[in-house]
């Protein structure tokens, strides 16, 4: 299952598919913004990261210009992932409440963290096409992630892209649903993202609710 990820995750980072972003994220690598001057940007495509056994799947959107895409890590060094690893830290999930770059120590228990999309789109929107030519990596990851019993969407975006690609229609996406899919249930819930959390559309409260969900589905 390791091999298996290792090899899929070298194939991620050296993909060129998406002409508009591949330009981006190395634009966004190279002119970086004031306060993080002194960092070198990973400015690559991003694979997943977490425990191949995971019982949790846990599916965003896409990395953040400099977040993940100056770290090197999905949900790192952004306000996003201040709130997912700290939900993660607080239901069991991680070994510590913060994700600040790659060597700091992070790591996660029955839970692994991907993406719809896997490099930085300009406004966090990328294209559909550019979510068709990434779907081949998550559909890949749905195998080798043989011990998922809860996958966690985050935003509309990857609900539906998710839903798609398993050809399931007529589920409706709502903050905290919940859907059984065969072997595994199928949960929403809105982004952790500054537009979402400053604004109270998601509040800390029904943010950890989804993590006390999941936690008595998952038993671990």
């Amino acid at each position: 299952m390791m091999q298996s990820l290792e090899v899929l995750n070298a194939r991620i980072i050296k993909c060129k598919k998406c002409p508009r972003l591949a330009k981006y994220i190395a634009n966004v690598a190279k002119v970086k913004v004031r306060r993080y001057n002194d960092w070198n940007y990973w400015g690559k495509p991003l694979h997943g990261f977490g425990d191949p056994d995971a019982k949790l799947l846990i599916i965003g959107l896409a990395p953040a210009a400099h977040g993940g895409n100056r770290t090197g890590r999905m949900f790192t060094g952004d306000s996003s992932g201040d709130w997912l690893m700290r939900a993660l830290h607080e239901s069991g999930f991680a070994n510590q409440p913060t994700s600040e770059n790659k060597e700091d120590g992070l790591k996660l228990k029955s839970a692994y963290i991907t993406a719809i999309v896997r490099c930085a789109p300009p406004e966090n929107k990328p294209a559909n096409q550019e979510i068709a030519n990434c779907s081949c990596y998550l559909a890949e990851e749905l195998k080798i992630l043989k011990n998922v019993k809860v996958v966690l969407t985050l935003g509309v975006l990857a609900f539906n892209t998710y839903t798609s690609m398993l050809n399931v229609n007529g589920l409706k996406f709502k903050h905290n649903a919940s859907y059984q899919l065969s072997d595994k249930t199928l949960i929403a819930s809105y982004h952790p993202s500054r537009q979402n959390t400053q604004t109270g559309k998601l509040t800390w409260n029904a943010w950890v609710e989804v993590f006390r969900k999941i936690r008595k589905i998952t038993g671990s």
